[in-house]
């Protein structure tokens, strides 16, 4: 009995080490994470920052301006075409 209770004392002691050493591991990783996040986000920020200035002087013309209506919802007339 007292040679299984020491095995598993050992056991125990070897799981909370391990345990230690994953939690520690989990922090510096963790630590990463945020700044890594925090890197991208500022990017992000960058890019949009940057592609709203110039979107403002020049349009992207693959994005619609959706504030016009479509060339094709006008007839050479001036007046709206029914939709059938």
């Amino acid at each position: 009995m007292e040679r299984l209770n020491t095995k598993l004392y050992l056991q125990n002691c070897y799981i909370m080490k391990e345990n230690e050493r994953l939690r520690k591991n989990l922090q510096l990783l963790n630590q990463e994470n945020q700044v890594l996040f925090s890197q991208l986000q500022q990017k992000l920020a960058k890019s949009n920052a940057t592609s709203t200035s110039t979107s403002t002087s020049s349009p992207n013309p693959n994005i619609p301006d959706l504030n016009t209506p479509p060339p094709h919802a006008m007839s050479p007339t001036g007046s709206k075409r029914s939709s059938q």
